[in-house]
């Protein structure tokens, strides 16, 4: 066989059979509303992650009437911040609301690469089979699950990237450079939104240079540019106001900084980037995808349009998967934002591989093949997290710290309890990553940070009415079993109260 059967152009879905079309697209929909459903349950029940806590700590700060990088530390771009700000004005200060939020906007994401899927797959028998597969491989993914659900960035990145590409697309084929502008400000809000979607933005650029076949592309150009810039005005605003602070936070701390006091920062990301070996899920979307590149390269006979498409989900896939194995330290959540361009691929690479080892005249054995296999992954995964801290075990945490500390008294927690008792922290409080760093006594003041040998001086002077932490390590750094005369354990954390001693005798780990 030299090609497949796939045409440039499929034909009109209601052109044959329609009845069976609106069934078609009625199933594909279904699926995509059940993971929605999945989605929302999960985000209000298991979805967690510790560092989600600065985030959330950030928008509530905003709310306060707060500026990131001028009133406080926040070493990330600002539009999700502001994005859960508004929302939490709106609905009521509460991480729910901002779960809802994410776990919607990763859904939304999966429809826009669903219906890619299902309005380029041109042979008529494996479109539901493809397009159920593409839901599925993004929908059911365990990082997009676990993580595109909080209040993070991930699931707002994820969807405008997806939207920036599906944008882009129509861009390419109309004669107006508005479009061209919608592209570039979706693409320049999910770089505004997190840094880790920033090689979006070129590799769309070069792209819609590339393959433009109406209007001027030098006028598509300059649009796409000018709609990048429009989410980081902002950050602009801020820099001419004070461009140390605003450098620092956005581009020197993650230059420089994140690695200070990680000794095991290279190991650490060494098993991250060879993690995918004993990830099935992982194995399996690549595979697909290396299978439908191949097939887009060898075997399909489409034109130059349709394969240019496809080969813009190869360039995102790679392009987000090298840049994001340069940071270090790197986490594997942070490939979630290729996860959608790959899984266009896999719905290609399904075929190529199904078609093969079924036949052709059976799509639905090799879809739910793998659709059986990423849900039984997922669902291990979740079976495995069911123990796992969780937000109301944060929330039994804060109440504690609201019945030991007084209405005004000092308090020095984690970020997720500051937001949940609404006590406002101490200025270099808001970012906890931050107190790692030793910088001169003038740049601390300036970026709003506290060096953790300051602090450890505070709760020694007694600052603090309480200290919460579940950090074993710090708890010993600064001896609050010999400070504190109360204490009280909650999960796998640690809540110290009372009029600090004025002599304490020495921890164990003192002069260590």
């Amino acid at each position: 066989m030299d090609s497949f059967p796939l045409a440039l152009e499929p034909p009109p879905l209601d052109s044959e059979r329609p009845h069976r079309s609106r069934h078609v697209r009625f199933l594909v929909l279904t699926v995509v509303l059940l993971i929605t459903s999945g989605l929302l349950i999960y985000s209000q029940t298991m979805a967690f992650v510790w560092d989600e806590g600065f985030h959330l700590l950030a928008a509530q700060l905003i709310l306060r009437g707060k500026t990131p990088y001028l009133d406080f530390c926040f070493p990330q771009t600002p539009l999700n911040a502001y994005w859960n700000a508004a929302w939490m004005a709106l609905c009521g200060e509460t991480w729910r609301v901002t779960h809802v939020l994410a776990a919607l906007v990763v859904a939304a994401a999966v429809f826009l690469i669903t219906e890619f899927v299902f309005s380029r797959f041109a042979l008529r028998r494996w479109r539901l089979a493809a397009a159920l597969t593409a839901a599925v491989l993004v929908g059911l993914n365990t990082t997009v699950v676990e993580f595109g659900t909080v209040a993070q960035a991930y699931g707002m990145g994820m969807f405008l990237s997806v939207a920036a590409f599906r944008v882009s697309l129509v861009a390419v084929a109309r004669q107006t450079w508005l479009i061209a502008l919608a592209a570039g400000l979706l693409a320049g809000a999910a770089a505004g939104s997190t840094l880790l979607t920033a090689p979006v933005l070129p590799v769309l650029l070069i792209w819609l240079a590339l393959y433009n076949r109406g209007g001027k592309r030098w006028s598509k150009i300059a649009a796409f540019v000018a709609g990048t810039l429009i989410p980081f005005a902002p950050i602009f605003r801020l820099f001419l106001k004070s461009p140390q602070q605003v450098f620092f936070n956005v581009v020197q701390y993650q230059a420089l900084f994140r690695r200070v006091n990680w000794t095991g920062a290279t190991p650490h990301d060494v098993d991250v980037l060879s993690a995918w070996l004993n990830d099935s899920q992982t194995l399996l979307l690549a595979f697909l995808a290396l299978a439908g590149i191949w097939f887009v390269l060898k075997q399909s006979n489409w034109e130059r349009a349709r394969r240019g498409e496809f080969y813009l989900c190869g360039w995102l896939t790679l392009a987000l998967t090298l840049y994001i194995a340069t940071a270090h330290p790197t986490f594997t959540r942070y490939f979630i934002f290729a996860t959608p361009f790959a899984a266009a691929l896999a719905a290609l690479g399904l075929y190529a591989a199904g078609s093969r080892l079924v036949g052709p005249e059976r799509p639905l054995w090799p879809a739910g093949v793998v659709i059986a296999l990423v849900t039984l992954s997922l669902a291990r995964s979740l079976f495995d997290d069911r123990d796992s801290v969780m937000w109301h075990d944060y929330e039994e945490i804060s109440r504690k710290v609201d019945q030991v500390t007084p209405p005004h008294g000092m308090l020095y927690a984690d970020e997720l309890v500051y937001f949940i008792t609404k006590r406002p922290p101490p200025s270099g409080m808001e970012f906890s990553y931050s107190h790692k760093l030793q910088l001169p006594a003038a740049q601390e003041a300036l970026y709003h940070i506290v060096s953790e040998k300051e602090l450890n001086q505070q709760v020694k002077a007694g600052r603090f009415d309480t200290v919460q932490s579940c950090n074993d390590d710090r708890i010993d750094d600064m001896h609050l079993e010999s400070l504190f005369p109360h204490k009280a354990e909650i999960i796998d954390c640690s809540v110290f109260w009372g009029k600090v001693k004025s002599s304490a005798p020495p921890s164990k780990t003192q002069g260590h």
